[in-house]
C-alpha cells in the first residue's frame, strides 16, 4: 500500500512539475524578432524553435535550469530560468570568429554505414582505464581479451576472435608496427597518453595494409600536432610501486607547421611478492620513450605531411626476490630475468589531394625500424636485432562517379633479422625477408544501403613465394538503424616462433622443431581463411538509446605453425599443422543509455578454437570458451568552469580454461585439467576541476583474485618441472592506482566561441 500511495505521490509531483512551460521571445538589438532562433535546455536533447514573431515555449526541463539560444550571425547565449516568462536579446557579431561544435560522443562508436567492421574508441573510452600503454587500453572492450602471458615478464598478451596477436595486423596510422621481433612486448612500448583514436577491424581487413591480417586488425591512430595542446601533463602512481609520467610539448610554428614533442617514462623499482611464491608479481625495471612527430598542413594545395622520429628504451628484471643480475645473470645462485630493449623508429607519410579533383588522391608512407632485444631468461637465452624497411604507395580514385571508387599501389618491406636462441640448443637464425607487392580495392556505393569493397594483392616473398590474397566485405543496411555485414579472406604470414612465444622461455622445457624442409624454421608459412558476419540494430528501449551487436566469425588454418605443449609438459613442439585447426567466435553485445550521461555495455562470448596436437584434436590451451563482459560509465554534466565527476565501472568473468598436459609431472607439480572460472572487478573515479586539471583513482582486480599456483616448481627453479607459463589469471591480486592530468591549452583555444548544441546520439 505505501508504494502505491509513494509512487501515485511522485507520478503527481513529475505529472505537475512536467506540465510547467516556459515561455519566451527572442529579438536582436533593434528589437526584431528572429525566426528560427535555436532554444533548447544545456546538456539535453529537449529543444525547440522561435516561431515568426520570435515566440517560443518549452517544457520545464527536469535536468538543466539553464537555456542555450543560438542563432547563425549571433552571439550564443546561456541563460538560467527563474521565471516562467523570459525575453532574450542575442547581440550580432559582425565578423564570425572561428566556431567550434560540439558534440556528445559515445567511448567506443560502431558505425551503420562503413563497409567493415570497425568500432573507434575515441579518448573517452581510453581514459577510463588510465591506461598506460596500448595493452592495456583494451579494459573497457569486450571485443579485445587481454591476458597475461607468463608469471615472470607480467607481460600482458591480447587476443582477437580466439586468436593471439600474431593473428592480428597491428598498425600505427596504417603502417603495420607490432610485428616480427616486437610481438611480445611490442604494445607495452606505445604509451596510452600518445593515442588520439583505435580502430578495431574485425575479420579479414584491407588489402592495402599487407597480408599478414588474419583475425582482424588494430590500428591506432597518434595525436596530431595541428590539433594538440601547447602541454599536456599525465603523472601516474600505482600501489605495486609503478610510477609513469607523459609530458607532451607542443608548437605551432605557422599556420601550416606544427609539431609535438612526446616524453614518456616510467619505473616500477619495489620487489613485491603477494602471493607468496618467492617470485616477483611483475619486473622492475624503467623506460624511457621520446617520440617528436612534425606535421605540415597545406590545405590550398593539398598536401599533409608527417615526420615522426622516436626513440625507446625498456629495461625488465624479473625473477626470484633475491636474484641480483650483477652475481647471478646465467648462473644456478637464483632464478633471473632480464629484458632489455632498445629502438628506434623513423616514419613518414605524405597524401596529395588534387585541388581540381578532390575524389583523386596519392598516399606514401615510408618507416624505417630497428628493434633490438638482448634477454636471458634462468639459463636460456634470447637476442634479437630486427631492422625493418616499409614502404606503401597508394593512388585513389573514382571510376566515372563517386559510387565507383578504387584504391591502388605498390608495397615493398624488408627485415633483416639477427637472431639467437640458446635454450636446451644454441642455434643462429639469422635471416633476411624481403617481400614486393601490388594491390587493388574496388569500393562501390549506392549512396544509399548498399556497399562492398573487393580487393586483392599479388606479392613476391623470398621465403613464402608467389601469392594472391583477397578480400571482400559487404554491408546491406535493410532498414532504419541496423546494418548487416558479410567479410572472407586469406591471409598468409611467417610465424616467428621464437618471438611470438617468449614466454615458453621462462621455463625449463626442451625446445623442438619437428619439420626441416620449410624455409621459416624449418616450417611452413601459415596460411588462414577468415569469414564473418554481423548484424547491429539501434533502437529505443522505454525512450532509451539502445544497441544490439551480433558477431560471428570463424577461422579456418590451412596451414599453422603449430605450438605444442601438451605432447609433455617438458617439452614444447614446433611443427606443421597435420588435420584441422580452426577458431570459432560468437560475441553478443547489448548497451543502453540508461539516463542522460549513464550507459551500460554488456556482452557475451563463446569461443570454440582447436588444433590437432600430437595427442590429438584438442582445444587450444588457457583458452576461455565462455567470456561475460559488463561496463557501467557514468559522468555528471559539466559545470560552467568545466566541473566534472566521472565514473566507470568494469567486470570481466572467465569460464573455465584448459590446462596443458602436467599428468606425467609428479602430484606436487600437476595441475588440474582445466582451470577454475574466475571474476574481475576494475573501477575507476575521475574529478575535474576545470577544462585543465582533473585528478583520478582507480582499482583493478578488486575482488583479489589471485592464482596461486601461477610458477609450477617454484621452490626449485633450475629443477625439470620449472614452468611460468601456464597463466590463466592475475597473480598480484587487488591493485589501486591514481593520478592527475594537467592541461595548458593556447590563446586561440580559449578565446574559441563554444556552440552549445543538442546531444546527437
Amino acid at each position: 500500500m505505501f508504494k502505491n500511495i509513494a509512487f501515485l505521490l511522485f507520478f503527481v509531483s513529475q505529472f505537475i512539475y512536467s506540465q510547467e512551460t516556459i515561455k519566451g521571445t527572442v529579438k536582436d538589438e533593434n528589437n526584431q524578432p528572429l525566426l528560427g532562433a535555436n532554444v533548447f535546455w544545456f546538456n539535453t536533447a529537449v529543444g525547440t524553435t522561435t516561431d515568426e514573431n520570435g515566440n517560443f515555449s518549452i517544457k520545464k526541463s527536469l535536468e538543466s535550469n539553464f537555456l542555450v539560444v543560438s542563432y547563425v550571425g549571433f552571439e550564443t547565449k546561456k541563460i538560467e530560468v527563474t521565471s516562467t516568462t523570459i525575453s532574450i536579446v542575442l547581440k550580432e557579431v559582425n565578423t564570425l570568429k572561428e566556431v567550434v561544435v560540439s558534440k556528445t560522443k559515445k567511448g567506443t562508436e560502431h558505425s551503420l554505414y562503413k563497409v567493415q567492421n570497425v568500432q573507434v574508441m575515441g579518448q573517452k573510452e581510453l581514459l577510463k582505464a588510465a591506461c598506460c600503454n596500448l595493452s592495456e587500453s583494451f579494459s573497457t572492450n569486450p571485443s579485445i581479451d587481454v591476458n597475461f602471458s607468463d608469471a615472470v615478464t607480467g607481460n600482458r598478451q591480447i587476443k582477437m576472435l580466439g586468436l593471439t596477436s600474431p593473428y592480428i595486423l597491428i598498425a600505427e596510422e596504417n603502417i603495420p608496427s607490432v610485428r616480427g621481433a616486437s610481438q611480445a612486448y611490442g604494445l607495452s612500448f606505445v604509451p596510452g597518453t600518445w593515442v588520439e583514436s583505435i580502430q578495431i577491424t574485425k575479420g579479414a581487413g584491407s588489402v592495402i595494409n599487407g597480408y599478414e591480417s588474419i583475425s582482424g586488425q588494430i590500428n591506432y591512430e597518434v595525436l596530431k600536432p595541428v590539433n594538440d595542446i601547447p602541454f599536456f601533463l599525465n603523472v601516474y602512481g600505482s600501489q605495486d610501486s609503478r610510477y609513469e609520467i607523459n609530458t607532451h610539448f607542443n608548437n605551432k610554428f605557422s599556420d601550416k607547421l606544427s609539431s609535438t614533442l612526446f616524453l614518456h617514462g616510467n619505473t616500477r623499482q619495489n620487489r613485491n611478492d603477494m602471493n607468496n611464491d618467492g617470485f616477483l608479481d611483475g619486473p622492475i625495471g624503467k623506460q624511457v620513450n621520446i617520440l617528436n612527430r612534425w606535421q605540415f598542413n597545406d590545405a590550398e594545395n593539398g598536401i599533409v605531411s608527417f615526420l615522426n622520429v622516436r626513440y625507446m628504451n625498456d629495461e625488465k628484471q624479473a625473477g626470484e626476490m633475491d636474484f641480483n643480475p650483477d652475481t647471478d645473470r646465467l648462473t644456478t645462485n637464483a632464478w633471473g630475468s632480464e629484458i632489455n630493449t632498445e629502438k628506434i623508429e623513423i616514419s613518414n607519410k605524405t597524401g596529395y589531394v588534387f585541388p581540381e579533383m578532390p575524389y583523386q588522391s596519392f598516399g606514401f608512407q615510408n618507416s624505417f625500424q630497428s628493434h633490438k632485444q638482448e634477454s636471458y631468461f634462468g639459463l636460456s637465452q634470447y637476442d634479437m636485432h630486427q631492422k625493418s624497411f616499409y614502404s606503401n604507395l597508394l593512388f585513389n580514385s573514382i571510376i566515372n562517379n563517386t559510387k565507383n571508387k578504387f584504391t591502388t599501389g605498390l608495397n615493398f618491406s624488408y627485415d633483416d633479422y639477427n637472431e639467437f636462441v640458446a635454450v636446451n640448443f644454441s642455434r643462429d637464425f639469422s635471416r633476411i625477408d624481403n617481400s614486393v607487392g601490388a594491390f587493388f580495392e574496388y569500393t562501390f556505393d549506392n549512396l544509399d544501403n548498399f556497399s562492398l569493397v573487393a580487393g586483392a594483392r599479388v606479392d613476391n616473398h623470398n621465403r613464402l613465394g608467389t601469392f594472391v590474397t583477397p578480400r571482400l566485405h559487404i554491408r546491406y543496411n535493410p532498414w532504419k538503424d541496423a546494418v548487416i555485414r558479410a567479410s572472407a579472406g586469406r591471409g598468409k604470414r611467417a610465424a616467428n616462433i621464437f618471438a611470438e612465444n617468449q614466454q615458453l622461455f621462462a621455463s625449463n622445457r626442451n625446445f623442438s622443431i619437428f619439420n626441416t624442409n620449410g624455409k621459416l624454421y624449418g616450417l611452413n608459412p601459415e596460411i588462414a581463411w577468415n569469414y564473418g558476419l554481423s548484424f547491429i540494430q539501434k533502437f529505443k528501449l522505454a525512450g532509451k538509446d539502445a544497441e544490439v551487436i551480433l558477431d560471428y566469425y570463424r577461422t579456418d588454418f590451412q596451414n599453422q605453425a603449430v605450438v605444442d605443449v601438451d605432447h609433455s609438459p617438458q617439452e614444447v613442439l614446433f611443427y606443421n599443422l597435420e588435420g584441422k585447426s580452426f577458431a570459432n567466435s560468437l560475441q553478443a553485445e547489448f548497451s543502453i543509455d540508461l539516463m542522460t550521461h549513464l550507459t551500460f555495455k554488456t556482452a557475451y562470448k563463446y569461443y570454440d578454437v582447436q588444433s590437432q596436437f600430437t595427442r590429438g584434436q584438442l582445444e587450444r590451451p588457457l583458452q576461455a570458451k565462455h567470456r561475460v563482459f559488463g561496463n557501467l560509465a557514468y559522468e555528471t554534466h559539466i559545470k560552467d568552469k568545466g566541473q566534472q565527476w566521472k565514473f566507470d565501472i568494469t567486470y570481466n568473468w572467465l569460464g573455465e580454461q584448459r590446462l596443458p598436459y602436467t599428468q606425467s609431472n609428479p602430484v606436487p607439480y600437476r595441475l588440474d585439467e582445466y582451470a577454475p572460472a574466475f571474476g574481475t572487478l576494475n573501477a575507476q573515479i575521475t574529478r575535474t576541476f576545470s577544462s585543465v586539471f582533473e585528478v583520478y583513482v582507480g582499482g583493478e582486480n578488486m575482488g583479489n583474485y589471485k592464482q596461486m599456483n601461477g610458477i609450477i616448481q617454484n621452490d626449485n627453479p633450475f629443477g625439470t618441472y620449472f614452468d611460468s607459463s601456464m597463466i590463466y589469471g592475475p597473480t598480484f591480486g587487488a591493485m589501486y592506482y591514481a593520478g592527475l592530468r594537467f592541461k595548458i591549452k593556447d590563446k586561440k583555444e580559449n578565446q574559441k566561441i563554444e556552440v552549445l548544441t543538442p546531444e546527437e546520439e
